[in-house]
């Protein structure tokens, strides 16, 4: 884990690799920020701005050597956008710079941060830009993540809490992002209920295995089911941060598809190219608790990690069997590979049984999620508050989720002539119908779903703070609710 730490010594005094100021683009072309620096060197980078194709545009990076009176070795510009006061704006340019500044040993990080909103978002930006996968590699050439970042802010003192919280946040997201990453044949299921134990240790989180007999004599339909095709069994991953007096009790469920061939329904090869990443909704879920623990939030954090691998096999599920989820409802499988929305009505129950106030669920569920919202948007639906709740804690953490309804009429599409509910519907609307099934199983409990699909696995271009591949979406809007409620009291 990158070293992060604040500083409110003058910018151009920090003897460190890197140095990185900002850039806004307005309507008369780029303006570097760099106010802070001796007046002469200000001056010389504005000048050389256009010079090196300085936009200010987001993602837009650039690096040369540091003029007279920078202790730096080099000067780090990196792109604002039009609003340099905007916390989202600040926070991915801070990540950009740091995710370019890669095998870098020492930067600091000198982004215009007059308020503490803007300082909690360089710091964000910064922690989580600090990022690099290597797990697999054998090049020695490869990049690491930068050594130590130095934040310049006002007032060093005032933002010790942003830089602890900002640090403990990109520990979970890095957790995600690693667990997400990693190859299937690593992290099956057993496997990550071994890597949820490792990494609560120290933390106060109680973590609770049920294997696959568990599974069995406790009811849980829809994990035995989607796990019997595979040699390695499904398991219900509980995860639980219990202060004492609790201001509040949230329930968290997760899928976690460790991989999704389709089952017997099975996905054309291509499709199944990045269905690693069809566990990130449980991995969410976990770097959540782990992080409501890490800063001692006086809320009950329960996740429940709803872990198994969809594989065709003689001893797979099939289409047309029935099913019974814990609770006793039963379910008609027409598909398996619509088979997270199985695993997620046994966590959802399971965890509805502890009596939350209100119960997430977290999953990368429909492609037509895809379709509606593209790769960077999430989709939220569910009770209209806890929706609400969770669209507005989303803008707060700068992750993009975006309203959807539960239309009434898509329900009756999910009727099965055999038992109680069919897990596929009406194929237009295919996410809001997913949603409408999970529906079923959460009675008058307060509830959020939350589809990821798109966003929690990036196949192109690294990005801001986000790079190839996992990306931790969700762990900074639930934390932020968690908080949220935590103030409630």
């Amino acid at each position: 884990m990158t070293d992060l730490t604040v500083t409110s010594d003058s910018p151009a005094s920090l003897d460190v690799d890197a140095l990185v100021v900002g850039a806004v683009r307005t309507e008369l072309g780029p303006r570097v920020l760099a106010d802070a620096l001796p007046a002469a060197a200000a001056t010389r980078l504005a000048s050389l701005a256009p010079a090196l194709g300085i936009t200010g545009s987001p993602d837009d990076v650039h690096r040369f050597p540091a003029p007279d009176g920078v202790a730096a070795r080099v000067i780090v510009v990196t792109g604002l956008g039009p609003d340099a006061e905007d916390a989202e704006a600040l926070r991915r340019g801070a990540g950009a710079a740091v995710r370019t500044l890669a095998g870098t040993a020492s930067v600091a990080v000198a982004l215009p941060a007059a308020s503490d909103a803007a300082v909690a978002a360089v710091l964000e930006g910064a922690a989580l830009g600090a990022y690099a996968f290597d797990r697999y590699t054998t090049d020695p050439e490869k990049p690491a993540a930068v050594g130590t970042v130095q934040v310049v802010v006002p007032d060093a003192k005032a933002a010790r809490d942003a830089a602890e919280r900002a640090r403990v946040l990109a520990t979970s997201v890095h957790l995600v992002r690693d667990l997400v990453n990693a190859a299937p044949n690593d992290l099956y299921p057993e496997a990550f209920a071994g890597a949820a134990k490792d990494a609560a240790k120290g933390t106060g989180v109680k973590v609770t295995v049920l294997d696959d007999k568990a599974l069995a004599s406790g009811g849980y339909g829809g994990l035995v089911a989607v796990g019997q095709g595979s040699a390695r069994g499904p398991r219900l991953v509980k995860v639980a941060w219990s202060p004492s007096k609790p201001a509040a009790k949230v329930a968290l469920v997760g899928k976690g598809i460790t991989f999704d061939s389709g089952g017997i329904s099975l996905k054309p090869p291509t499709s199944m190219v990045a269905m690693k990443s069809d566990m990130a909704g449980a991995a969410a879920v976990l770097g959540t608790v782990l992080a409501a623990a890490r800063l001692k939030l006086p809320v009950a954090v329960t996740g429940w990690l709803c872990l198994a691998e969809n594989m065709p096999s003689g001893t797979a599920q099939r289409p047309s069997d029935v099913i019974t989820i814990r609770g006793g409802k039963t379910v008609e499988v027409l598909n398996t590979d619509a088979e997270g929305r199985l695993v997620l009505a046994d966590g959802l129950v399971a965890a509805i049984e502890e009596g939350p106030d209100v119960v997430l669920d977290v999953a990368t569920l429909t492609g037509a999620q895809m379709v509606a919202l593209g790769a960077r948007v999430s989709a939220v639906m569910g009770s209209d508050d806890v929706r609400d709740e969770v669209v507005a804690a989303a803008g707060r953490a700068g992750e993009q989720f975006w309203p959807m309804p539960l239309p009434a009429e898509l329900r009756e599409s999910l009727s099965s002539k055999v038992a109680d509910i069919a897990n596929i519907g009406e194929r237009h609307g295919g996410m809001l119908v997913a949603g409408l099934f999970l529906k079923d199983f959460v009675g008058q409990t307060p509830w959020a779903h939350l589809d990821i699909a798109g966003p929690a696995f990036n196949e192109s271009s690294a990005f801001g703070y986000t790079p190839v591949g996992g990306t931790g979406v969700a762990v900074r809007t639930l934390l932020e609710l968690v908080e949220a409620r935590a103030h409630r009291a």
